[in-house]
């Protein structure tokens, strides 16, 4: 498979959020501020990265009866080294994010990556494909908890001092001044209400692309056949 055709696939084709809905947990629950996706996005994108790197390098050594556990172990062994260093650098942010952190474990879309690419391709194309799987979630979720955040809170990158340190403190924007919120965008309805939202936007957008491609095939085969 070609970089670019794994990078589309990862980012936009076949976004684990969007198309394929796996890892729909922390994708409603975590994503209350467009901070709190980051955090959990940027975790989750590491752990693909090393994972698949360390399947792809494992894949000739490991009996096919054994591999599943074999990657649930990579897998909770790079989330383990994730969490501590998570804990150890950015504690207030790990401890919002709290328990949704080690879930990532359990996350179907990393244990699908593992077995459905990088246990068959070289480390490299297994690196770009978790590069790229990790920041179509990641994206995903940065923009449901903007989404959530702006409409329930008319803020943008709120506590962003949580990831980014002194400098959070200028990237917090108050968006709708004197706001008094709206409750159901930040409750679980609201978080799959946004998600059917973000993923009908995308469709539309696909059918968009479609028709400027038909069109433009249309108006190039008249001059094509003119030429000929």
């Amino acid at each position: 498979m070609k970089p670019r055709q794994i990078v589309i696939d990862g980012l936009w084709r076949q976004n684990t959020g969007l198309v394929i809905l796996l890892g729909l947990c922390p994708l409603l629950a975590v994503t209350g501020t467009a901070i709190n996706g980051i955090g959990l996005g940027l975790a989750t994108t590491l752990t693909l990265v090393c994972s698949n790197v360390a399947v792809s390098l494992s894949r000739c050594l490991l009996r096919p009866e054994i591999r599943i556990p074999a990657y649930v172990l990579i897998i909770a062994s790079v989330v383990t080294t994730i969490q501590l260093l998570m804990q150890a650098w950015f504690h207030d942010l790990y401890r919002v994010l709290g328990i949704f952190i080690p879930l990532i474990v359990t996350n179907c879309a990393i244990i699908g990556r593992a077995e459905a690419f990088a246990s068959r391709n070289p480390p490299l194309p297994s690196a770009l494909d978790g590069l790229a799987t990790g920041l179509g979630f990641c994206l995903a979720l940065v923009a449901l908890g903007a989404f959530r955040e702006v409409v329930g809170h008319g803020t943008l990158f709120s506590q962003a001092q949580l990831l980014f340190g002194d400098f959070g403190e200028l990237l917090q924007l108050t968006l709708i001044p004197d706001y008094p919120g709206f409750l159901l965008a930040m409750l679980p309805p609201g978080a799959f209400i946004a998600l059917g939202l973000l993923m009908a936007a995308r469709n539309w957008l696909n059918s968009k692309a479609a028709q400027l491609s038909r069109a433009d095939r249309s108006a190039v085969q008249p001059a094509v056949e003119r030429t000929a």
